[in-house]
């Protein structure tokens, strides 16, 4: 499902949209936003993660497996049957859309671990999600899991993102979080799989930039039994985020300090010193985990979002929020299409997160 290649001039653009009280938002709004930029990419990706969008299921992992073929499908649900205890197993609805060709075979499927199945000696239930995740991916022919947590899924492919967002019948899901983008691929195929977002259990990432650092960060996650296999840089970052906060428990607010770190002699100047032994200690033993290159990202998560850019913000991201409304994009146009007048909008500095949360309250 690799189609030729086109060199139409154009950019990434990324745009989320959260409601921190949780309340959930019809998918029309991320379609709107991020159609506004439009002329950023070039119909050759276009993708959505949604967050909330299967309450009756939440408590069951949530597998998008998209297949090159129909006959693909088979060897890999006999292995899911015996992997898994599934309860339910549909395909994706879509819809014939102008500006989406041939399009691959899209499955959703829900289950749960089995209490009896024999696994290592304190392995988690996601630990042992992720290596079948990672076993599809690199043992099935023509089979890729799009998306695999809870309560959340990842529809994307090659189109224009609002073209997607209609294949996908968008409109018919809502969810308290959306994160979209439209992909221009630059240095590596434009293909279904490799369309944004990208996500493994519960994170997902939409970027617009390329890793310089690529090669280094793949090796590095690699060590950790990761496997990186859809042919896109950004598919780093999200095994990156899986290793460091559900792995190795890191907090959430040392990401940024990984991912985009002060220069080193931004570090020698900072202030009090046990903030400077901090960031010294991060830069030294996490230097394999630093996204290096041009990039802003929006990493997704059950409890919000985040928008990063690199150190010296080489790509754009615009913030906004507007009462409970928090949200993301690469041009204010996109906030500003659906969100006329917010309460605040602004451009955050290079390396600084825009951190957006849910509530404490909020049960979800």
């Amino acid at each position: 499902m690799r189609p030729a290649q086109r060199y139409d001039h154009a950019g990434c653009a990324t745009a989320g949209i959260l409601h921190k009280g949780g309340q959930l938002i019809n998918g029309e709004a991320i379609i709107e936003a991020i159609g506004t930029m439009r002329e950023r990419g070039n119909g050759l990706g276009g993708g959505f993660v949604g967050y909330g969008i299967y309450p009756e299921m939440k408590d069951y992992y949530a597998l998008h497996i998209m297949y090159d073929r129909e006959d693909y499908r088979q060897p890999v649900e006999r292995y899911l049957e015996r992997a898994l205890l599934l309860i339910r197993s549909e395909r994706i609805p879509t819809r014939p859309t102008p500006g989406v060709g041939l399009a691959p075979v899209f499955w959703r499927y829900f289950g749960t671990i089995p209490p009896n199945e024999p696994r290592p000696a304190g392995e988690s239930d996601d630990d042992y999600m992720v290596r079948v995740v990672m076993r599809i991916n690199l043992e099935f022919d023509g089979a890729y899991v799009v998306s695999s947590g809870k309560n959340m899924g990842v529809f994307k492919g090659v189109g224009y993102p609002e073209d997607i967002g209609r294949f996908f019948r968008l409109e018919e899901y809502s969810a308290y979080l959306w994160i979209a983008h439209a992909r221009f691929p630059t240095n590596s195929p434009a293909w279904w799989g490799g369309a944004h977002p990208f996500s493994l259990l519960q994170w997902s990432v939409v970027h617009n930039g390329e890793l310089s650092s690529y090669g280094i960060n793949k090796r590095y996650v690699e060590q950790f039994g990761y496997r990186c296999t859809l042919l896109t840089d950004t598919e780093v970052f999200v095994y990156l985020l899986d290793l460091f906060l559900r792995r190795q428990k890191l907090p959430w607010e040392i990401i940024p300090a990984i991912l985009a770190p002060p220069f080193w002699e931004q570090i020698y100047r900072t202030e009090p010193a046990q903030r400077r032994a901090l960031l010294t200690a991060v830069r030294q033993v996490y230097g394999a985990g630093l996204a290096n290159g041009p990039f802003s990202i929006i990493i997704g998560h059950p409890r919000g979002f985040m928008g990063l850019t690199d150190r010296i913000k080489l790509r754009p991201l615009i913030a906004a929020r507007h009462g409970d409304m928090a949200y993301l994009a690469s041009e204010e146009s996109a906030i500003l299409a659906i969100c006329p007048a917010p309460d605040e909008i602004w451009e955050p500095l290079a390396g600084m997160p825009v951190d957006e949360r849910l509530y404490e309250e909020v049960v979800l």
